[in-house]
């Protein structure tokens, strides 16, 4: 079982990761939030959508699908990311790059695995 760990950013703000087993992170924060419940509210969130389907944005004429979901995308370096939208549009969590399709598949599969009973942790 994976864990969403809060920390305090330099500004004050609240953040978060979810970190697979083995303490890789697999989801960051879409943004920084004011309060700690905030924060938590958000995690909540990627908690309750993290099941959701892949919108594949790497294919021509890809399908637009509703939210909740995940926008599997390239950037201009090339690398494969994806993001996590709420039901509302909202940007909820947001990946590293991989270099391979697969790979950021595979990132939001663990995400599915890993989120929905992940255990929050609050770091001072």
């Amino acid at each position: 079982m994976g864990k969403f760990v809060i920390t305090k950013t330099k500004n004050g703000e609240y953040t978060f990761n979810l970190k697979a087993t083995n303490g890789q992170v697999i989801l960051a924060a879409g943004e920084s939030f004011k309060t700690l419940d905030t924060c938590k509210n958000s995690i909540e969130s990627v908690k309750k959508n993290a099941l959701s389907h892949v919108e594949d944005q790497t294919v021509e004429g890809f399908e637009t699908l509703t939210h909740p979901k995940y926008e599997l995308y390239q950037d201009k370096a090339g690398e494969y990311r994806f993001r996590l939208k709420a039901r509302n549009g909202e940007n909820i969590g947001k990946s590293e790059g991989y270099k391979s399709k697969a790979s950021a598949l595979n990132g939001i599969e663990s995400i599915g695995k890993n989120a929905p009973d992940g255990e929050v942790i609050v770091e001072e």
